[in-house]
């Protein structure tokens, strides 16, 4: 049975996003996709959905959501909670790490997050997919303009769930080096790695900008011949202060790359202030390929935590001490969550 939410305020940041828009990165269509895939896949996981089922990233503000014709089961992830309103105007509280069926009529507000946060639907949003997604990428017009989102009603059947809140790893940002670090000066790696940078007000989905201790070139210079860039690529141009780009960033670019984020540490990135500081850890290969399957080992885990909603508003945390949390363990090169 079909069902739609309607964005009666639509806040501030909120796009919607999936796993990616994946093959057309050769005719310049950048990636895009959710700029935390882990807080993503755990609110779809507590719905039961495909961990890059397409909901709503919400960076600032939340928007104010209302289901139209049928109930709508909805999970929110993120240091962000919201209140539920119903037709007479009385409101309840609704704590992040969980789900709740909106009957139609009944009104979400969704507050602010602290970095990035994520609001799925059972079955996942099902607008009209673009280039084989529905990511919004709205500089190139691949945007769901309308003002109901079409999804699935909710099944009756199933009961809330809800879980202890998810964090990523402190510590510095790892990256492997390269690959155009020989453009420069012994001295400006040194800073790299010794840093700190502070992350500044400029920043969105396609990157954001770092100030700290200036990265000279050597004398091969600031330009290169235009070459691909990836999200999590940290580019330096002449003024010597790094851009660390994100999910929507361009294909190609002509700075010289001094290094690029592991793929484990890509979430992080989402969760950068204005104001906070960073340090970067070169690290190989293999050591990436560990955290990547760690991360997913972590996001497994907690997925398997995930219990019924108790009374109280929070898991009950003997219930979680006792589960066996490593039963459902995942490969880390999950092509599901972790898809190229």
């Amino acid at each position: 049975m079909s069902a739609s939410l309607e964005i009666r305020s639509p806040g501030l940041g909120v796009s919607i996003q999936d796993d990616g828009r994946h093959g057309h990165r050769r005719i310049g269509v950048p990636l895009s996709g959710a700029l935390d895939p882990v807080f993503l896949a755990a609110a779809n996981g507590l719905l039961g959905n495909p961990a890059g089922a397409a909901g709503l990233e919400v960076l600032l503000a939340g928007p104010l959501l209302q289901a139209l014709d049928a109930p709508v089961r909805i999970a929110l992830a993120g240091t962000m909670g919201a209140r539920r309103i119903g037709p007479s105007g009385a409101s309840q509280a609704v704590p992040a790490w969980s789900t709740l069926s909106l009957q139609p009529g009944e009104q979400l507000q969704v507050g602010s997050p602290r970095g990035v946060g994520y609001i799925a639907v059972e079955g996942g949003l099902l607008t009209p997919p673009m280039l084989g997604s529905r990511s919004t990428y709205a500089r190139a017009g691949l945007i769901h303009a309308a003002t109901t989102l079409p999804c699935r009603a909710a099944r009756g059947h199933c009961g809330e769930r809800q879980n202890v809140a998810l964090s990523h790893e402190n510590g510095p940002i790892r990256v492997i080096p390269g690959p155009q670090d020989d453009h420069f000066t012994a001295a400006a790696l040194d800073h790299f790695y010794t840093g700190p940078f502070r992350v500044t007000r400029q920043r969105d989905r396609m990157g954001l900008r770092l100030a700290g201790p200036a990265l000279a070139h050597n004398q091969r210079g600031a330009d290169i011949v235009s070459d691909g860039v990836t999200p999590g690529a940290i580019q330096v141009p002449a003024d010597g202060q790094p851009i660390l780009l994100l999910a929507d960033c361009q294909t190609v670019g002509g700075y010289p790359k001094i290094a690029t984020v592991i793929r484990a540490d890509l979430p992080r990135l989402a969760h950068l202030q204005p104001g906070d500081e960073i340090r970067f850890r070169a690290v190989d290969a293999d050591e990436a390929a560990a955290a990547r399957a760690a991360l997913a080992r972590r996001l497994s885990d907690w997925l398997a935590g995930a219990r019924p909603a108790q009374a109280g508003g929070d898991p009950d945390s003997a219930v979680l001490l006792a589960a066996n949390l490593a039963g459902a363990a995942v490969r880390g090169d999950d092509p599901h969550l972790w898809p190229d």
